[in-house]
Order: structure tokens, then C-alpha cells, then sequence
């Protein structure tokens, strides 16, 4: 270790006696500031939060400068050496920048100006990235969107530091490396650049970054809006199947801004790519503010930057990771440096939401920048509140009417349903309209499948987007969503995907223990309509809430329905007969079918059937209300898979065969539990006795519930009308219901 390093709070107070090698004048302005520099000096020894900080950056930066500057001519994919070498260089250097700027060491620019020139010299010369798998290759990187990454963070590297170089230096660097660089994602690479998407996002606030170190306005009108004439043809592809550009549409940040995000701040992408597109979106903001204020960035579209980060953090589940719509990877939470990133930032320029410093604390780490020092200051003095996740409906689509994502929680994320009715997603979207995912606190109940891919995994492509992404994680047998005829919705077509979305029936979380949310859907197969309702229910009969799920289905021909639930955990009890071959054999042959192995196959033995089986410690039973000629399977993924890039996940299907008008009503029940160290085994049976659709026509939708002890209540759904205002009385087994509303629960005594 050098002499100069920092290891106790009194050595960081004692530096700050040092003087500046070069006294900044208009440097740094891009995320750090002058102002915002004097005022973390003037709090360094009286931020705890903030000085455990600056504590591991020095030891993480102190380390790589010790091993050496390596860059190293590109070769790999992501995942490889290569690869990381440069990542590991672009996500330290900015470390190093603030800590030159705050502990006034030279040894923090003196390692930037180095590595920087290192790049200078290498990038005048640099082909074109030799794996040749992407839309848009790089330089250092085999994608532009990773080039993208490399220049957000250098140029934050380069404004912290930039008053020690020369006028020639700055030529230098800015002629051989940063506008070469800049031009060739942008102009060089227009089918990346100017788009809608997270890709173009990195894109346009990396031109922009570097425009407003340079302080150069084409650059900066560039990343912006984007580039006027691309010269792109209609229905260029990206890597992996999306539709990249349409005549007409709009491009650069901006746009970026205006057109993903719902006026709530939902990402149409998806949760797990809105946290990776916080970043660029909200450092190149903090830019803008303090450089071209007069733009009002966080201010566009009524603070849909701000409001983002909010819909991000509800868009978790009781352990924090992101619900896996779309594309996206599960275990990813908010603990992820974007993350950390996006709730300091919302915290400084938002209005100080102390909720946000509940997740601040749980970081335990912040940026080392005035929004930084913001939030551990919050947090030094107690104003942490905890941020409470309630029931929340997000619209999706730039004007919210894009259908959208709604969640319903129960108690402390007891329950919580996330059901998906929104537009299609861009590139990463699914083909599964009307589908959900449920989660007791943390632990999934009926899981989505995400995406097959192994990020960052060399030895699985490169760590890229596996062949099974398409031919499975997107198609609608993998979702717990209905299937017609063995077909994905809209046939697997992207372009006739983009063109629909589900519209919102009903929003209800006014009443914890009775929550409804209902969509339809009329596009994705032709001549069918599809009505979604599922009510969060907690009753006095049941020791926990638990959800009704009524698919109502009106076709103009008959049809084969595949109607599956993927549950994750062990197999207890059934209500009905099944055979399991000897060897196992594919369902169908494509559209997702030819992946899932036939596990067992029965019919019925009642008309309420039950399945029922243990998850992370909780019992569940699924009861449904299924007809005589109905076949029941039990599926497992992984047919067709030699090398196991899929997970082998459970499923329980019906299926209904011939059918045009039926429904699909089931209710998922939490009961009991089980623990190991005990070997206690409690309420381990399923509290129904019956589930029956006793009222199915154009204008009602009627369920029953029976109980073991007699109860038994009834659930009526006007298919109609959605007014709050509208009256209703309808007869059900000899006894008139009269209600007020779309929706009606109540006991049949």
C-alpha cells in the first residue's frame, strides 16, 4: 500500500490540508461540482455513511492501481477477459476521479490521465470487435451499448480530472479518443443510436456526457434528438429479434424519456431493464441540471424520471428483486449499483422522500457526490422512514394507455399478485397477455419464466441471449396465461404484437381484504376474446388471504385451450388419477410446446379438482372448476434441450379440448406450513370442498366457494358494465344478489 493511502476517518480529515494540484475553475460540472466538492470536504469525519464509502472506494481503487493499467486488444464476448478488463477499468475510473477530487490526492488523476492515454493510443487504430454476433458491434466492446457504458463513465473520469491536462492534451484526447468514439456509436452505428430502447438510452446519454465535458453542441443536439437522416430501411432486426426502426419514429434521449415510460414512471421494457436504464437516464439528467439547468430534465414529462424511481422500487417483491416480466433475469434486485444510483439521485433532486432512505440504509454504501452525501446525511439524522409497499396500478405506454401492470399486496407482501395486461415490451417483451406471477413475501408461488440467458456466463453464448429465449421464454405455453391451439399470441409476431395491448376492466384495492384487478384482451388470437379477473380475498373461513382467478373465453370456433400454473415446490396431494409413463416425451413440437416433457396425464374424477403441493415452508392448493372432458397434465421443462439452458420447472396444465365460450375459474390457496427442524407438519389440507361456475353468460361471470364446514360465498362479476355507480340484481340459486359496482363478494347464507 502507498504511503498516501487513507485508512482511518482522521487520515481522510487530515488530507484535506493538501492543496490542490490544479484549482478547478469550471471543472468538474458533470456530476460532481465545485460547489458540491467544498461542501463533501467540509462533512468528511461527520457522515458515517459517507465515509465507510469513500473507506472502500480507496481500497478498491488503491488495488487496481497497485495491479497496473490493463487494456488489453478485445476479443471476448461478455463474460470473457477481455471483456470485464475494460468493464472493471470504466467502473473504477470514475471512483478514482471523486476521490482526486475529494481527498485532493494526484495519484487518482495521475491513474485516469495514464489509462486514458493508454486508450488514446490504442483506439486511433482499433478494428471493429471480432465476435461478430451483434446488430451493432463495438470497438472495445462486441456490442455498442458496452462501448456506451465505457463512455458514460469515462466522461465522468475525464470531467473529474480534467483541469490537469493541457490545452494539447486536451486535443489530443478529445481528437484521437472521445469524439472518434462518440461518432462512431452514433453516426457509425445509427441502427443503435437512434431508436427506442435501453440500448440507444446508453447511447444517446454517452454522446451527451462527453458533449458537455467538451462543451460541444452538436454532440450535444445529438444525443438529444437523435440523427436527423439515419438512412435505416424498415425492419431492420436487432440480436435478438426485436424491431429496431420504424419510418418516422422518434430518436435520441429525449424521446427516450418521452416515449417508454407511462406518466406513472412504468418502463415499458420491464423492471429489470428500467434499472439498467436508471442509470444513464438519471447521471445524464444530474448533467443536464448542472450544466444546461435551462433544460429542465428531471422535470420533463411532469418528473417521470423521479416518479421512475418509485415504480422501480414497487416493482419488487418482499426481498427486494424485480419481478421478472419481459426479459428479466430473477435475482436481480435493488441492491445493484443502478439501483443505489437512482434512489440517492431521486432523493437529492426529488423531495427528499424519506422512504427512500430505508433502502439507503440498506445499500449501506452511497455515490461519492453531493447527492451522495445527501442521502447518508438523511440518514445520519434520523429522518429514515420505512418505504411501504402498497396495492399500485401502473399504466404502460407514453400516454398511459397501453394497458399496464397492476400489483396487489395483502398485509406485509403476505400475498402479492403482479398481473401483466401491458403493450408488448419493445424487443424484450413476451408473448403473454393476461398472465401473472404470485409471491408470498419473498418466494415465488406461480413463477414467470424471465429470459434463458446467463448473463455475463461465457461458457453459456458468450453470455448473451440463448436460442431457447425465443424459442421458449417468449412464447405463451411458458407463461401462466391461455394458449390456443398450441399457437403464441399474435402467432409469434413482434409486429403484430407492438400493434396491441389489453384494456384495463376494473382497478379495486380500496378494500385490503377484497382486491380486484380484470383486463381483456381481444387481439391476440383473431375471433377471441379473452377477459381476465383475479380478486385478492381474505376471509374469515381461510387462515390466509388467497386469490380467485376466473379466465372468461368467448371464441367465434371451437378450439384446443392449454391453461397452465407453474408452480415451484413438491408434489403433496391430488384430487384425481393420473398415469406416468416410463419415459417421458415432448407435449407438442414448437411455439414452446416441443421443451415440455409429459410427467403424468389424467382426466378429472370431479368436478372441482384439486392439486396441491409444498413450497418454501407453505402448503398451497390450486382448486378448479373443471369439466369431463378435460385433461390434466403435469409438465416439466427441459425436452429438447441438450444443453441445459433451461430450467427444469414444474407445471400443472389443463387442457380443454373442442371448446369456443368457457371459462377457467381456480382459486390459489396459502395454508399451513411446514418446518424441518421441527418435522411439524400444520393445516396441510386445502379448506375448499367445492369451486363451481354457477353463472356464465355476456353480462355476469359467477363463481361459488365451498368450505369444509359449510360456508360457502360467491363472487359475481358484471361482464358489462365497470361503472362504480351501476346497480345490479341477479338471482343465483334461488336468492337474489343486489350490489352496486362491477364486482360483488359476499356469503351465500
Amino acid at each position: 500500500m502507498k504511503t498516501h493511502q487513507i485508512t482511518t476517518l482522521l487520515l481522510i480529515v487530515a488530507a484535506l490540508s493538501s492543496p490542490f494540484t490544479v484549482q478547478a475553475q469550471e471543472h468538474p460540472n458533470l456530476i460532481l461540482t465545485t460547489q458540491g466538492v467544498e461542501k463533501v470536504r467540509k462533512n468528511l469525519g461527520k457522515v458515517p455513511l459517507f465515509d465507510t464509502t469513500v473507506l472502500q472506494a480507496q481500497a478498491e481503487v488503491d488495488a487496481e492501481i497497485a495491479s497496473g493499467i490493463h487494456t488489453p486488444i478485445p476479443k471476448d464476448f461478455s463474460g470473457g477477459y477481455t471483456h470485464q478488463r475494460h468493464k472493471r477499468n470504466y467502473l473504477i475510473a470514475p471512483k478514482a476521479g471523486a476521490l482526486y477530487q475529494i481527498l485532493q490526492d494526484d495519484k487518482y488523476a495521475k491513474y485516469i490521465r495514464d489509462m486514458l492515454f493508454q486508450y488514446e493510443a490504442m483506439y486511433k487504430d482499433l478494428p471493429i470487435h471480432p465476435q461478430e454476433r451483434s446488430y451493432a458491434r463495438g470497438k472495445l466492446f462486441w456490442q455498442c451499448l458496452n462501448d456506451s457504458n465505457w463512455l458514460v463513465y469515462m466522461s465522468q473520469a475525464y470531467d473529474a480530472v480534467y483541469d490537469t491536462f493541457t490545452e494539447e492534451e486536451h486535443k489530443r484526447l478529445e481528437d484521437n479518443l472521445f469524439r472518434p468514439f462518440a461518432d462512431f456509436i452514433s453516426i457509425g452505428n445509427p441502427q443503435f443510436y437512434n431508436r427506442i430502447h435501453n440500448h440507444s438510452t446508453w447511447g444517446n446519454a454517452a454522446v451527451g456526457m462527453i458533449a458537455l465535458v467538451m462543451d460541444d453542441e452538436e454532440l450535444l443536439h445529438r444525443a438529444l434528438y437523435g440523427i436527423k437522416d439515419d438512412g435505416l430501411a424498415l425492419g431492420l432486426k436487432d440480436n435478438d429479434g426485436g424491431f429496431i426502426k420504424v419510418a418516422g419514429q422518434k430518436a435520441g434521449f429525449l424521446a427516450n424519456l418521452e416515449e417508454p415510460f407511462s406518466p406513472e414512471g412504468y418502463f415499458t421494457e420491464g423492471p429489470y431493464y428500467q434499472r439498467y436504464a436508471m442509470y444513464p437516464f438519471l447521471i445524464f439528467g444530474v448533467a443536464m441540471e448542472n450544466v444546461k439547468p435551462e433544460m429542465k430534465v428531471f422535470q420533463y414529462k411532469d418528473n417521470v424520471l423521479l416518479k421512475g424511481v418509485n415504480a422501480l422500487l414497487n416493482l419488487t417483491d418482499a426481498d427486494g428483486e424485480f419481478f421478472p416480466l419481459n426479459d428479466g433475469q430473477k435475482g436481480m434486485s435493488y441492491y445493484t449499483p443502478e439501483t443505489i444510483t437512482a434512489i440517492d439521485i431521486a432523493y437529492h433532486y426529488g423531495n427528499k422522500n424519506p422512504e427512500l432512505l430505508s433502502i439507503v440504509e440498506q445499500h449501506g454504501q452511497v455515490l461519492l457526490d453531493q447527492s451522495g452525501l445527501s442521502a447518508a446525511i438523511g440518514v445520519r439524522d434520523g429522518k429514515v422512514k420505512p418505504f411501504v409497499k402498497k396495492s399500485i396500478n401502473y399504466t404502460d405506454g407514453p400516454q398511459g394507455k397501453q394497458g399496464g401492470v397492476g400489483i396487489l399486496r395483502h398485509g406485509n407482501e403476505d400475498l402479492t399478485l403482479v398481473f401483466k395486461y401491458a403493450a408488448q415490451g419493445l424487443s424484450h417483451g413476451h408473448y403473454d397477455k393476461l398472465s401473472y406471477s404470485l409471491f408470498n413475501k419473498g418466494d415465488e408461488v406461480l413463477q414467470d419464466y424471465g429470459l434463458s440467458r446467463f448473463v455475463n456466463i461465457e461458457q453459456k453464448g458468450g453470455g448473451n441471449y440463448l436460442k431457447e429465449n425465443k424459442t421458449w421464454a417468449k412464447q405463451t405455453i411458458a407463461h401462466n396465461t391461455l394458449t390456443q391451439n398450441e399457437t403464441s399470441h399474435f402467432n409469434g409476431s413482434y409486429e403484430t404484437g407492438s400493434k396491441y395491448h389489453p384494456e384495463l376492466y376494473v382497478y379495486d384495492d380500496s378494500n385490503e381484504n377484497l382486491q380486484v384487478i380484470s383486463a381483456t384482451e381481444t387481439n391476440a388470437y383473431p375471433g377471441t376474446n379473452m377477459h381476465r379477473t383475479l380478486a385478492m380475498i381474505k376471509h374469515e373461513s381461510f387462515e390466509k388471504p388467497f386469490l380467485l382467478d376466473i379466465m372468461k373465453v368467448n371464441s367465434e370456433s371451437k378450439n384446443q385451450y392449454d391453461f397452465p400454473f407453474y408452480y415451484l415446490g413438491q408434489v403433496i396431494k391430488t384430487n384425481f388419477s393420473y398415469d406416468s409413463p416410463s419415459s417421458l416425451s415432448p407435449l407438442g413440437n414448437k411455439n414452446g410446446y416441443q421443451h415440455l416433457y409429459v410427467e403424468g396425464k389424467g382426466t378429472p374424477s370431479d368436478k372441482t379438482t384439486q392439486f396441491s403441493w409444498l413450497g418454501d415452508g407453505t402448503f398451497y392448493t390450486l382448486t378448479t372448476a373443471t369439466e369431463k372432458q378435460d385433461e390434466l397434465f403435469f409438465t416439466r421443462l427441459g425436452a429438447n434441450d441438450p444443453q441445459f439452458n433451461l430450467r427444469r420447472d414444474p407445471a400443472f396444465m389443463i387442457r380443454r379440448n373442442n371448446t369456443d365460450d368457457t371459462v377457467f375459474a381456480s382459486v390459489i390457496e396459502p395454508h399451513g406450513s411446514y418446518t424441518p427442524v421441527t418435522e411439524l407438519s400444520v393445516n396441510s389440507n386445502s379448506n375448499i370442498s367445492a369451486l363451481k361456475v354457477v353463472r356464465n353468460d355476456d353480462k355476469y361471470t359467477a363463481v361459488t366457494i365451498n368450505v369444509h364446514k359449510g360456508d360457502s360465498s360467491v363472487f359475481i362479476l358484471s361482464n358489462k358494465k365497470a361503472s362504480s355507480s351501476k346497480r345490479h340484481q341477479l338471482k343465483i340459486n334461488g336468492k337474489v344478489y343486489r350490489w352496486t359496482g362491477p364486482f360483488h363478494f359476499t356469503n351465500m347464507k
